[in-house]
């Protein structure tokens, strides 16, 4: 889930380098001349109402309305689809918890079918998602922008900063065209930048560069401005309703608060969660997971698909191993490279096939161009492919940062009918070209009819198609090619019999 709102308030994140005087030295400051940081942050406090207020708030209700960009599905790229949100949240200051109760809007799932609701309850011990069903651990995202909320949202930003041993100025920066003060510290060592407006003092915006454990955990040291606005006097408080959230110098998210409560009254049964399912999700590694290779799936001999939230295939060819898909993170591309070593003992890597610029489907590729291996891409994504693998990994550095420029991507662009390989499983790529698959192409294996289509086929819970016009395009394909089909899988769908797969499209 994508909670919006935590991100409206998580102002939070790691700044690239940047020297730390952390003296109460007085610096000219746009609107604060001759003030120390922490006379600074008083006058921002003031502003916002008075520190005694901000101090005395233990709890805050929130509803509000969000949209966020899309960026990182394998559609058309810009312009973006989006996705919306509706958002009751509480937190509670003083437990350190936070409780949304969200209503999501989905624009990829079929008709009719996009509006759905998710409850989040988060701790201290971790975060889950509620249903009545049971609880399930959350995303470690959630974690994060939840831990960030309550120490770094607007509530409790100015009063972190004051407390700070660290505080310190840093060069002024330009905002809207009005020079703001900037004043910094660290938090549970991440640097933290504040711009303060010189007129009225507001904190107008927070700076960062961090590495997420959301989408964005694909590019490394992400460049992040959350923009404060549309500020309302709630009970003696000067408080921002509306963010824009800007990534990598994109606005990716922007969020409404319509009604702001303050010192609501805590149900502690409502922020009651399963402490097994808390602690999973307190545990989890995020994106970068190990591979695990367990039950898979022989689809022919010498092509064994590993089954998982994302697959990877190994292909055993005459001069070598070929490893369709490169998905979730370097870690879990280097498992899927070890077993295939383990399994053919000498065969060497000639390949490595990415059939789709969806952030985790593209995940390990970093490694792979890492390690060398020539790597075939579509010719659309090349231009998000380059960017991804030049985005700067300093926070927690990867194998191709610590490359140091070394290596360079070997792209293999496919662009029209492309073979790959020879004997039984001799490949075949074709560009997809659809509507809603512009960005993928599928490989076929004209021995065994054995079809991959990237990321168009899955399932919903009662067996029917998920987005058939994914498929749609995929048939169409299938027919301008003139290719013969017995069986099809996917990114996120064991084989399947076509003539199973064409009755359900024909169904819906």
């Amino acid at each position: 889930m994508r909670t919006t709102y935590f991100c409206f308030l998580a102002m939070a994140g790691v700044l690239t380098a940047t020297s730390v005087n952390a003296s109460e030295s007085s610096q000219t400051q746009p609107g604060c001349d001759h003030a120390t940081p922490r006379q600074c942050v008083a006058l921002a406090l003031d502003a916002m109402g008075g520190r005694e207020r901000l101090e005395q708030l233990k709890s805050i209700r929130l509803d509000s309305i969000s949209h966020t960009l899309l960026m990182e599905q394998s559609y058309r790229q810009a312009p973006f689809i989006t996705s919306y949100e509706r958002d009751r949240t509480t937190l509670d200051l003083v437990h350190q918890r936070v409780l949304t109760e969200a209503k999501l809007t989905w624009p990829e799932s079929d008709l009719n079918q996009s509006d759905s609701d998710a409850t989040l309850i988060a701790g201290p011990e971790g975060g889950v998602y509620h249903a009545k069903s049971g609880d399930s651990p959350c995303a470690a995202s959630d974690l994060d922008a939840v831990r960030e909320t309550l120490a770094l949202g607007p509530a409790r930003l100015l009063l972190t900063a004051a407390s700070a041993s660290d505080l310190h100025f840093e060069a002024p920066e330009d905002l809207r065209s009005t020079s703001h003060a900037v004043i910094a510290f660290n938090w549970q060592h991440v640097p933290v930048r504040v711009l303060l407006n010189r007129f009225n003092h507001l904190p107008d915006a927070v700076e960062t560069t961090q590495e997420f454990r959301d989408f964005w955990y694909f590019w490394g040291d992400v460049r992040q401005r959350i923009d404060f606005d549309n500020w309302k006097q709630v009970q003696g408080i000067v408080f921002p309703t509306n963010l824009v959230e800007e990534r990598n110098d994109v606005v990716w998210s922007s969020t409404q608060a319509l009604n702001v409560e303050f010192n609501v009254p805590i149900d502690d049964k409502a922020f009651a969660m399963d402490s097994t399912a808390a602690k999973q999700s307190a545990a989890s590694p995020g994106w970068n997971r190990p591979f695990h290779a367990k039950n898979d799936t022989a689809l022919a001999p010498g092509i064994d698909l590993f089954p998982g939230s994302w697959n990877s295939t190994i292909v055993k060819e005459p001069g070598g191993i070929v490893i369709l898909e490169a998905p979730i993170s370097g870690l879990y591309t280097q498992g899927v490279i070890e077993e295939a070593r383990k399994r053919y003992p000498g065969a060497p890597i000639q390949a490595i096939l990415s059939t789709s610029d969806s952030w985790p489907h593209t995940g390990g590729v970093r490694f792979a161009v890492a390690q060398g291996l020539p790597i075939y891409i579509l010719d659309l994504n090349r231009p998000l492919l380059d960017r991804m693998m030049s985005a700067p990994h300093t926070l927690d550095a990867d194998a191709l940062e610590n490359a140091k420029g070394s290596k360079q991507a070997d792209w293999k662009i496919v662009s029209a009918k492309d073979e790959r390989g020879g004997g039984e499983n001799r490949m075949e790529l074709f560009p997809l070209r659809g509507a809603s698959t512009e960005r993928q192409y599928m490989v076929y294996f004209p021995e065994h009819h054995l079809l991959y289509a990237s990321d168009t086929l899955a399932l919903n819970g009662d067996g029917t198609l998920y987005d058939p016009e994914l498929m749609h395009e995929v048939a169409q394909a299938v027919q301008r090619e003139n290719l013969k089909v017995d069986t099809v899988f996917a990114m996120h769908q064991g084989p399947m019999p076509w003539s199973k797969v064409i009755a359900l499209l024909q169904k819906s």
